[in-house]
C-alpha cells in the first residue's frame, strides 16, 4: 500500500485563474459545461459536477460599515469582525474538488464495485463498470458526484489516477501558478497547513482556518482540504459534512439483534403451538 496522498487547497493565494479548472479539462478529455454565463460572477461553470471535477467559485463580498468606522463582516449578529479589505470589498476564490473521504458514503453505497480506493487512498470511479444506479450521487454529503446525461454514468474527480501511477503530480496542482494547489503526503500536507493557518494569524489573519483536515470530522478527515478566509457556507461549503452511512455498521447489528429476536420468538411461538396440539399442554 503506498503512502496516502492528497490535495491541500490554500484559498488565500488562489488568484482565480482557472488554470486548475483548464488542465484537469484536458488531462482528463472532460467535455464543456455548455458555455453557460454565470451572470453573479466570473464563473462559467457553476459547481463541480460530472463534466467539472475542479471548480473554481468567485465569491464577491460587499463591506458592511460599522459604528465605529470600520468594515464588518456583515453576518448581522452584531458582533461585527473586521475584514483585511478595503471600503470596496473583496474577492474570495477557491478552487474546490472531490474530497476523497476517508469514510466515503459513495464506495460504502455502491452495489457493482465501480467506485473502489485506489493504493494512494484516493476514491475512484471506474466508468465501465458503473451501471448508472445513482447511489452514490446522494451518498456524497458535498454534492461531487454526479451522472453525465447522455450515458447516466457516474464520474467525478480521480485525483488524476493515471499520472500517480505514473509518478507524476495530477494535473491541476502541476499548472496553478500559485502553489495554491498542494499535492503530496497527506500527513505531511496536514502539517504545511497548520504552520501556514499559524503564518497567517501571526500577520493579523486571524479569519484564516482550515477545513477537513481533522480525522475527528463526520467523515473521517477528507484527503482534499482547505485553508479558507471565511465561514464554510461562504464557500459553498458544508459547516458540518456527516457521510450519510456512517452509521450503517451500527444500524446492521441492531438489524441483526432484532432479526434474532423474531426468530427467537418465533420458535417460542412454534414450540408452544406444537405442545397444545400434542396434548402437552398442561391441566386445563
Amino acid at each position: 500500500m503506498a503512502e496516502r496522498m492528497g490535495f491541500f487547497t490554500d484559498t488565500s493565494i488562489c488568484i482565480g485563474c482557472k488554470a486548475c479548472e483548464v488542465a484537469c479539462k484536458e488531462w482528463n478529455q472532460l467535455p464543456d459545461d455548455g458555455f453557460v454565463f454565470e451572470a453573479t460572477s466570473y464563473d462559467n461553470t457553476g459547481a463541480l459536477g460530472a463534466s467539472t471535477w475542479r471548480h473554481v467559485a468567485f465569491i464577491e463580498q460587499q463591506p458592511v460599515w460599522t459604528a465605529d468606522g470600520t468594515t464588518g463582516d456583515g453576518d448581522g449578529d452584531g458582533g461585527e469582525k473586521p475584514f483585511q479589505i478595503g471600503p470596496d470589498g473583496r474577492w474570495l476564490m477557491s478552487s474546490d474538488v472531490c474530497k476523497h473521504c476517508t469514510n466515503a458514503g459513495c464506495l460504502d453505497v455502491c452495489p457493482t464495485g465501480a467506485l473502489f480506493r485506489t493504493e494512494f487512498g484516493t476514491v475512484v470511479v471506474q466508468s465501465d463498470i458503473c451501471n448508472g444506479c445513482g447511489y452514490c450521487v446522494p451518498a456524497c454529503p458535498f454534492g461531487v458526484i454526479a451522472r453525465r446525461e447522455d450515458d447516466g454514468r457516474a464520474w467525478k474527480c480521480t485525483m488524476c489516477y493515471d499520472r500517480l501511477r505514473g509518478g507524476l503530480e495530477p494535473a491541476c496542482a502541476k499548472a496553478c501558478p500559485t502553489d495554491s494547489i498542494q499535492f503530496g503526503p497527506l500527513d505531511e500536507l496536514r502539517e504545511r497547513a497548520a504552520a501556514r493557518v499559524a503564518e497567517l494569524h501571526a500577520l493579523g489573519r486571524t479569519e484564516a482556518r482550515l477545513y477537513g483536515e481533522s480525522p475527528d470530522d463526520g467523515v473521517g478527515g477528507m484527503g482534499a482540504f482547505f485553508l479558507l478566509l471565511d465561514e464554510p457556507e461562504v464557500y459553498g461549503l458544508p459547516p458540518d459534512p456527516v457521510v450519510p452511512t456512517r452509521n450503517l455498521p451500527a444500524m446492521w447489528r441492531w438489524a441483526g439483534a432484532a432479526a434474532l429476536t423474531m426468530a427467537g420468538a418465533v420458535a417460542l411461538s412454534f414450540l408452544g403451538s406444537s405442545d397444545r396440539l400434542l396434548g402437552r399442554g398442561g391441566p386445563r
